[in-house]
């Protein structure tokens, strides 16, 4: 039997990471096309209608704009033109005087970083300044002047890659929230699950397992907030998407809450896994409360984006409360009352992400009012 069990978990730890990779393509495939769409047309426009020399600039500059500004596309993509303005400014003034050649390369480099911190630049704006700088540094004295070009064919990358990605195809908030939102949702439930038929077998092993599992889910939970930035964005500037707009603000206020719920349920599974291990005499109402706290984090989830107000999510929650309230009447020791309190705190966070004021989802919840 055990041999069965080892030889399944790779199985499952495969079909897992599959499964993570097939869900992260699905959530990035729309930006690759974008990437794709804006860098052909960008090399259109500056290489045959503009007929602005070195045109690799404008898809390099588009694909930029794209693909690295997701979550902040309109400081990002002012960054980008300031870093080329900045180093246009400052490598065709300087080779203009000591001419190019990879001593002069590197000394207009590391001038045209240095302004760039100096005005509070960030590293993007580093980056487009000391490549541009790059550019005319290496440019031969021959070849025709390319800092008007290499500025021109920026605009044209940028303006490109912002029409593509707000009016020729703008993203779908409400489905990237779904498909980057998702299985971070859906892993915690998950291990909620776990972590309650762990308390239930006394399974610390399999509790082990679970909060592993928690903790792996971070950089998940990381592209959460990522690409819910980039779904309110292109709701708020797409007029092809506003109409989704009340939905991803609610979900955007919501982000700080389900935060802290998941940082506090991470927290919990980590003492219950204390509480197995000491062997503490645990109520049957402690697990089912957990189970229900994970089925209300996804109903939330369903709720918002189907822009239905969250009652079903509420009424699990209410219910997991029960369950807490019906297991401390049966007594719990030190690391269990912990695990119950943490619980609490999960789902006054929950209720308050469900509408509920703080005071009124804490007195639900059976804390303190200013907690």
């Amino acid at each position: 039997m055990r041999s069965r069990r080892r030889g399944a978990r790779p199985a499952e730890s495969a079909l897992r990471e599959g499964r993570d990779a097939y869900d992260r393509l699905r959530t990035y495939l729309i930006v690759a096309v974008q990437a794709g769409l804006a860098a052909g047309l960008a090399w259109f426009i500056a290489s045959d209608v503009l007929h602005n020399p070195q045109p690799l600039f404008a898809p390099a500059a588009a694909v930029g704009t794209i693909a690295a500004a997701i979550g902040n596309r309109a400081r990002r993509t002012v960054e980008l033109l300031a870093g080329v303005i900045l180093g246009v400014l400052i490598g065709d003034g300087i080779i203009r005087f000591i001419g190019a050649g990879p001593i002069q390369t590197g000394l207009v480099v590391a001038l045209t970083i240095s302004a760039a911190a100096l005005f509070r630049g960030t590293g993007a704006v580093m980056v487009q300044a000391g490549s541009t700088a790059v550019l005319l540094g290496t440019v031969s004295p021959e070849r025709p002047d390319l800092a008007v070009p290499r500025t021109a064919n920026a605009l044209v990358g940028v303006l490109v890659a912002i029409v593509v990605a707000l009016l020729i195809l703008p993203l779908n908030p409400v489905r990237i929230v779904h498909r980057a939102a998702g299985p971070a949702v859906d892993a915690i439930a998950r291990e909620m699950t776990a972590t309650a038929d762990a308390l239930t077998r006394r399974d610390v092993r399999q509790a082990e397992e679970a909060l592993q599992r928690l903790r792996t889910a971070e950089a998940a939970r990381r592209n959460t907030t990522e690409m819910v930035a980039a779904a309110c964005e292109v709701a708020r500037l797409s007029p092809w998407r506003r109409r989704r707009l009340g939905i991803m603000r609610r979900y955007e206020h919501a982000a700080e809450h389900l935060e802290l719920a998941y940082t506090n349920s991470r927290e919990m599974v980590q003492w219950a896994v204390s509480a197995i291990r000491a062997r503490e005499p645990l109520p049957a109402g402690l697990p089912t409360a957990i189970e229900h706290f994970g089925q209300a984090f996804r109903l939330l989830h369903r709720d918002f984006l189907a822009g239905r107000e969250p009652d079903r999510a509420r009424e699990r929650a209410l219910r997991a409360i029960d369950d807490v309230d019906e297991a401390c009447a049966e007594g719990v020791e030190f690391t269990g009352a912990v695990v119950v309190t943490q619980l609490r705190v999960v789902i006054s966070q929950l209720l308050q992400v469900s509408g509920l004021p703080r005071s009124e989802a804490n007195q639900q919840a059976g804390l303190n009012a200013d907690v």
